[in-house]
């Protein structure tokens, strides 16, 4: 297979030298490739801009990072565009191995101060892109989500691994939406948002043996902002440990009108060690209380299965159903549930909500 190593179009991987240009040369030529081909990336730091990565190209292409990719010092040389790495319409691709950092530090930091700052970069984007593998990708210091995928089809994301401070703001590990046919295993999410979140349109997702925390959970939301929106569906988590995050498995809605709906959802075989909300639907969500007029969501849940999740809630409220007055959730169901908090049995909250428990459900109160 042709490899366009980015070195012999001069980059140079002395962590100073911009390699946009290199980088951008090797994946044309590697694009326009008639056969299969690699754009290699040895060992090494190398300081790059945004880089955005058009297809759709001639045939399959390995994108092979042994180094570091780093972004510029100043958060606005690739804060405005709102990527940083963007692959789009490209199919057939895979991107293996290598660490990202996007030096974040000083962007959160005017985020937190209410500065005049820019949007915010995603570290690594995927826009209409098809089967798509990411394995063995750590990124590191994300200006906002580190990895997006959206409106895709068929991609695989493996031991990864997506970390930021817990107080950095809107560092969400992965969003999916619009996409279809994803996978996510063997990976770790320490954030300061979301672990995974997962956005209108999103159906046919599988998830297993991940590990999140610090961050905010694994949320399917927020949805219903908009009043036309494609449902999600289709979505499985099992076999994960959550950590010290402020959510487990939350279903978040916006309390307005829609015509959203989140069903088939299934949540089996999961550890909470020491989590704020282990299970959480709020159906109430409204910041600043704008554009909410009935205060009811018109977000449709329903068929949501809740197996064997256990371990220790830091609240004392452990399940809480916050769901819809306009459109209670339905078919909803726990199987064997024990959390607690404090070495004792937790509490649970429930609105609007009709379902089943079977075998042990603690705390009880619920359905």
């Amino acid at each position: 297979m042709p490899s366009f190593n980015v070195q012999r179009y001069g980059a140079r991987g002395d962590g100073r030298t911009d390699a946009t240009k290199p980088f951008l040369t090797a994946w044309s030529l590697a694009c326009g490739s008639r056969a299969r081909a690699m754009v290699y990336i040895p060992r090494g730091t190398y300081l790059v801009g945004n880089l955005v990565f058009w297809g759709p190209c001639k045939n399959i292409i390995t994108f092979k990072i042994d180094g570091t990719l780093v972004a510029p010092a100043n958060y606005w040389s690739i804060g405005n565009s709102g990527y940083w790495i963007l692959f789009a319409k490209v199919n057939r691709i895979s991107v293996t191995g290598g660490t990202i950092d996007a030096r974040g530090a000083g962007y959160w930091s005017c985020r937190k101060k209410g500065g005049h700052c820019p949007q915010g970069a995603r570290s690594m984007t995927f826009n209409w892109a098809n089967d798509v593998i990411v394995t063995g990708l750590t990124s590191i210091n994300s200006q906002a989500t580190h990895l997006v995928i959206n409106s895709c089809n068929n991609v695989v994301v493996r031991k990864v691994k997506l970390v930021a401070p817990d107080q950095s703001p809107n560092t969400d590990g992965l969003h999916i939406q619009a996409s279809a046919g994803v996978t996510v295993t063997d990976s770790t999410f320490q954030t300061g948002d979301d672990c995974i979140s997962i956005g209108p349109g999103t159906r046919n997702l599988y998830m297993s043996k991940l590990n999140c925390g610090p961050g905010h959970g694994i949320s399917i939301g927020s949805l219903g902002r908009d009043a036309n929106e494609a449902g999600v569906q289709n979505i499985t988590l099992i076999n994960s440990v959550f950590s010290g995050s402020d959510n487990g498995v939350r279903i978040k809605t916006w309390a307005r009108q829609s015509n959203g709906f989140v069903r088939n959802v299934l949540f089996q075989n999961l550890i909470m060690k020491n989590v704020e909300n282990p299970i959480i639907v709020d159906q109430n969500y409204c910041p600043a209380h704008q554009g909410c007029p009935s205060q009811g969501s018109g977000v449709k849940i329903s068929q949501v299965v809740y197996r064997n999740i256990q371990g220790t809630s830091r609240s004392q409220q452990a399940l809480t159903f916050d769901c819809s007055r306009s459109n209670p959730c339905q078919a909803i169901r726990l199987h064997d549930i024990k959390l607690t908090f404090n070495g004792r049995s937790a509490t649970s909250t429930c609105k609007n909500i009709r379902g089943v428990k079977a075998g042990v459900v603690m705390p009880q109160g619920c359905l």
